[in-house]
């Protein structure tokens, strides 16, 4: 795979189950560097796969799809061009044109439909008046200033949140199939908020939206609390959970036959302010109110993968993905206790569905980068193949699972991704962000494109990742750069040894986030490696407190409240034992890691005299190598395989003294 082949990565949204369980519609979307920007349609999957996939939509960037529970019309998100805020469309579910049901300014973000198929809640942001765009001939650098007064008011991607918080609204669904009618019907705002609402959902007899939301009375804390809001009117209500836990809630879902309300939330300790390394949890409460009971092993399981959430089956059961070891399981969990393990293995599932007696599932693998499948009799049959002309224009390497012991005895687990060839091939240890992720078995672009060049890639999930339980995730609190950096090497070393393949004379170390962390801190105690990578990177624990939009509790609740705390962790101190030639790269808008971190890392370098480069990327954000625009995608893995070349030279990626 090379930098070109972007556009080649399908990606498939959560399935949309039609109620007669025949078929599902999802969303394949995609970079386009022609466009340079992400590109979808919406395709329906039949189960019978005696009948062939197709595309049912030719929008510029169709998703979210939903079909209305009486089966009738199918709900989409339109965006109309690269700039286009995304809209609510509806259709005839046996096809027809679209109906743009929303005009909001800021666009619309989620939505759900009532269970009598009359309305849809939506969530959007609501802009403060002369703010973006509300006032004619203001443009934002001749707006009014803002006056900050909380901790929590800027999220990377979004900017500024509190002149424009995420709000609920109600729209009643227009009559398909008369005469055409270009008129958008009025929507109801439901909610007001000084803070972002999450998503709504209806509740099972369709009088109330249930959602999630910070307490009025704390918003600068991490907690959320459950509302339940009447759609004829009226002022949303706190759902009493009578328990005293402090928890951020991320997920509600009334179920089916009424009677119970699931919910996914991560403790947060006495304080409220313990995030480290919380597993989610998924949680029953009867409807009339309770104490919630636990249907997950908080010390074990997290079933809150980025993107996921709670999806229905049966009158009283949910479905919920879980974090395990490099995958994603499936898990079924009814209120009552029972527990099904329905999908896992070497996959990351990514979403399901379930109606009609059918259940549909979103999955990634070693080979696809999103496909959808039916669970038949506890056996996964895949009904796409959107990864094929990805695997016809290039070679995919799978990656090997390895296993290798930390100093201390601990095991290190994660991947080895070797090229073609007896070698000795450079090696690139690659570290992921979080740091309470996983590295996992599904396709990673970033992995194969580096492979192709010529370079073994090894990933792992060190201590502070998740997917391997809470002591897991815990082990790095307070001690950055200890045990975690220990089982990086220690995997390096593992394979190195395995692997005569291998050379271990030419080694890069590379990493974003967190893993941007890691890598600076690495550098700044070992020079083994030829040249490093250090992307997004946490760099400044002391600066990022003020500048970033977790910084007022990241830092503290990892590495301590105290100054002393977070300097003595913090890579920027230690620049000048670095002797490896480094490649800063950061992003403009990244509000996560804001530019600082690594401009302040970049001159210490140079101070020091140490060879280094700083590359910058306008108008990107912390997302830049997941979803950034293709060509600045495209862009980064050049300068990424330029800097490689020039250190650790391979056949496939010679640089320009090698190949002249």
């Amino acid at each position: 795979m090379k930098p070109e082949h972007l556009p080649l990565l399908n990606t498939v949204s959560p399935p949309a189950a039609h109620p007669d369980g025949t078929r599902a519609v999802v969303s394949v979307t995609r970079p386009d560097l022609e466009a340079d920007a992400y590109v979808g349609q919406l395709w329906t999957v039949p189960l019978d796969q005696e009948k062939l996939p197709r595309r049912i939509t030719r929008g510029f960037r169709d998703t979210a799809p939903a079909f209305s529970p009486d089966g009738l019309v199918l709900a989409f998100l339109r965006a109309d061009g690269p700039s286009s805020k995304a809209q609510l469309c509806v259709v005839e579910a046996d096809g027809g044109e679209p109906q743009v049901i929303t005009d909001r300014l800021l666009g619309v973000e989620t939505f759900s439909w009532s269970p009598d198929s009359q309305r849809i809640v939506f969530s959007s942001r609501e802009p403060m008046a002369g703010r973006y765009g509300t006032a004619a001939g203001i443009a934002p650098e001749a707006e009014e200033p803002r006056l900050v007064t909380t901790l929590d008011y800027r999220l990377n991607g979004a900017g500024y949140t509190r002149d424009k918080p995420r709000q609920l609204f109600l729209v009643a669904v227009p009559e398909l199939g008369g005469e055409p009618d270009s008129s958008v019907p009025d929507s109801r705002k439901v909610t007001s908020f000084s803070t972002d609402t999450g998503p709504g959902t209806f509740s099972a007899d369709g009088s109330a939206v249930y959602f999630t939301a910070a307490p009025p009375a704390d918003t600068d804390g991490l907690a959320t609390a459950i509302y339940r809001l009447p759609v004829t009117g009226g002022e949303p209500v706190a759902f009493d959970l009578a328990s005293p836990a402090r928890q951020t809630i991320a997920e509600v879902r009334e179920s089916r036959d009424g009677r119970w309300l699931f919910f996914i939330a991560r403790d947060l300790g006495g304080s409220g302010m313990d995030f480290v390394a919380r597993n989610a949890v998924l949680f029953c409460v009867p409807t009339g109110g309770g104490v919630p009971v636990p249907l997950t092993d908080p010390e074990m399981m997290d079933v809150l993968p980025p993107g996921s959430g709670i999806e229905l089956r049966g009158p009283d059961r949910a479905l919920v993905l879980n974090n395990a070891e490099g995958t994603v399981e499936l898990l079924e969990l009814g209120a009552t206790g029972e527990h099904a393990l329905l999908v896992h293995g070497d996959r990351a599932v990514t979403a399901a569905a379930w109606a009609g007696g059918s259940l549909f599932v979103s999955f990634a693998d070693p080979s696809s980068s999103g496909d959808l499948a039916a669970l038949d009799d506890g056996q996964l049959r895949i009904l796409t193949d959107f990864s094929a002309t990805l695997r016809n224009s290039t070679d995919i390497t799978v990656p090997q699972e390895a296993t290798f012991d930390a100093p201390d005895g601990y095991p290190v687990h994660g991947w080895v991704l070797r090229p073609a060839g007896q070698g000795p091939h450079p090696v690139l240890l690659n570290i992921h962000g979080g740091p309470f992720t996983q590295f996992t078995v599904a396709l990673f672009d970033e992995a194969q494109v580096y492979v192709d060049a010529g370079y073994a890639v090894l990933m792992c999930n060190p201590r502070g990742s998740a997917g391997y339980g809470r002591d897991h995730g815990m082990a790095i609190k307070g001690r950055f750069g200890t045990v975690d950096m220990q089982d990086v090497l220690a995997f390096l070393d593992g394979a190195l040894a395995k692997y005569a393949a291998l050379d271990a004379g030419r080694l890069g170390i590379m990493g974003g986030s967190y893993g941007g962390y890691l890598t600076a801190w690495t550098i700044a105690h070992h020079h083994r490696f030829a040249a490093a990578i250090v992307e997004r990177g946490f760099l400044d624990p002391v600066s990022f407190e003020g500048a970033a939009d977790i910084g007022w509790y990241f830092g503290a609740g990892y590495l301590g409240s105290s100054d002393d705390a977070l300097a003595n962790r913090s890579p920027l101190k230690l620049a000048a034992r670095v002797q490896t030639p480094t490649l800063v790269i950061h992003s403009e808008n990244d509000l996560r890691c804001p530019l600082e971190q690594g401009q302040r890392y970049y001159a210490a370098l140079k101070r020091e005299g140490t060879e280094a480069e700083l590359l910058i990327f306008p108008g990107e954000d912390h997302e830049l190598s997941r979803s950034g625009r293709p060509r600045h995608r495209r862009q980064r893995f050049e300068h990424i395989l330029r800097w490689w070349a020039r250190f650790l030279p391979t056949p496939a990626n010679p640089g320009e003294a090698s190949s002249g």
